[in-house]
């Protein structure tokens, strides 16, 4: 797992800011903060990524936006919260370890395509624009009001006034919420009919609207449902309830091999963020289980010695030989253990048995080949480098090591423009732009490489969502 981050949300949200399309799309009343005021922290992972990827795909199908280019991108945040910007569903590690079930995450990706599918981004900026422009003209209605008062030396007419400009925009700002919450019911019925289409329950999303009920309840809060922007828990359980449970899958649950991964997952997720004990208090119903032991597994790796850890790791590849991640996870031992050449064996394994292709594991391996120092494994990590970033543009961390592995090989023209892609998919488009000029000055004129300088040089906008 790395942890990145990702200091742009596009221009997706251009037009309000992010907190305005968040405070729609969210699937919680939770709303991120602007990514003006500060950048989205994001986890990168493959593991994980093809997991929540394999949730997404038959419900994006069931939406009819399976060719709309829509990603999921993993958030590393406690709260169980997700939201849209874009074509991006952004999902917080804390909702996918607080589910207990794939078919929980499943109802909250189906609410979110649910608001892709519906346009509700572009329709929420419409209502914004018309709820502004009502409070304008109520404004100018008032100070109206309040000059002829006084004016006239009519002071309840004055008052009136004053009052009516102040009222402009609390009347606005409840209309966009009222709005809010239809399209929260909207993306909610939507989200069931995706699960009726693909097969699935939609007992997830009632477990899921009956813990954020719960969470009120025990921390006693009162909120007025008409100062926000979605429909209080209960609410939404009372609407969804009737629909859920007549649809014949209503019973249906995940599979064992679903689970496992969605364990799996949550496991690697606590090792990570909830520090030593995180896993095991997770499992502590299942001690001795798979995902126990793959927990177990990170939580050695993490805070206790390589040695140990790869013994846990080597013990779970003898009933997995061809887990992808397991031999992952082994060459990020071995990484730590200052044995690179090992490591990217284990690397090119990992590789070699990927189903999905994942370009993160191409770059581990090519950055494990750069480790070793030796010049023919740099040249070698340039070709793993190039092929991963290939795979997965926007993997920031790959153009470190490009920029390190073209450097080490005399060339620095392209050690600059690698630096400058990763200034680029970072959102730091004036030192992209930098980057990319010093590049052009040593890269020959007219090839590949200098015409990707000048891309990036030529560039006004920031790259499509």
């Amino acid at each position: 797992m790395i942890f990145a981050t990702l200091q742009q949300f596009r221009n997706a949200t251009r037009l309000l800011g992010s907190s305005a399309v968040a405070a729609v799309v969210a699937f919680t009343a939770v709303q991120p903060a602007s990514a003006q005021s500060r950048s989205v922290p994001i986890v990168r992972d493959a593991e994980i990524e093809a997991l929540v990827t394999d949730y997404a795909r038959p419900i994006l199908q069931a939406a009819g936006l399976q060719k709309s280019g829509v990603d999921i991108v993993l958030v590393n945040d406690p709260s169980f919260n997700a939201f849209v910007a874009g074509r991006r569903i952004f999902v917080n590690t804390g909702a996918l370890m607080a589910a207990e079930t794939p078919n929980e995450i499943i109802g909250v990706i189906a609410h979110e395509a649910g608001h892709i599918a519906g346009g509700h981004q572009q329709r929420l900026r419409e209502q914004i624009a018309r709820a502004q422009t009502t409070a304008v003209v109520a404004g100018l209605l008032g100070i109206g009001a309040a000059v002829g008062g006084a004016v006239s030396g009519t002071n309840g007419l004055g008052q009136a006034g004053m009052g009516l400009a102040m009222s402009s925009s609390e009347v606005a700002r409840r209309s966009v919420l009222g709005y809010q919450r239809t399209e929260e019911v909207t993306a909610d019925r939507a989200a069931v009919r995706y699960l009726e289409a693909t097969g699935q329950s939609a007992k997830g999303m009632l477990a899921t609207f009956q813990r954020f009920q719960n969470a009120l309840a025990l921390a006693g809060t009162r909120v007025d449902p008409y100062q926000i922007s979605h429909p209080m828990p209960r609410e939404r359980i009372a609407n969804l309830t009737e629909l859920a449970q007549s649809s014949r899958h209503f019973a249906k649950t995940d599979s064992a091999a679903l689970q496992l991964r969605h364990d799996r997952m949550r496991a690697k997720i606590a090792a990570y963020t909830q520090g030593q004990t995180g896993a095991s208090r997770l499992f502590r119903n299942a001690p001795t289980g798979a995902a126990a032991a793959y927990g177990d597994a990170f939580r050695t790796f993490l805070y206790g010695n390589p040695a140990a850890a790869l013994q846990k790791v080597d013990a779970l590849l003898k009933s997995m030989p061809s887990d992808p991640y397991l031999h992952e996870l082994r060459g990020e031992i071995l990484m730590r253990a200052n044995k690179p050449a090992d490591a990217a064996k284990a690397f090119a394994t990992a590789v070699k048995q990927d189903p999905k292709k994942s370009g993160i594991l191409q770059v581990e391996y090519g950055q494990a080949l750069l480790a070793t120092g030796k010049p023919d494994a740099v040249k070698q990590a340039v070709v793993a480098l190039r092929q991963g970033l290939a795979r997965d543009r926007e993997y920031v961390n790959g153009y470190q090591y490009l920029a390190q592995a073209y450097g080490q090989s005399g060339q620095e023209g392209e050690a600059l423009l690698a630096t400058a892609e990763g200034h680029y998919y970072s959102g730091r488009y004036k030192d992209a732009m930098i980057f990319a000029a010093r590049a052009q000055q040593l890269l020959q004129s007219g090839s590949p490489s200098w015409l990707r300088a000048q891309d990036i040089i030529a560039s006004r906008a920031k790259p499509k969502t």
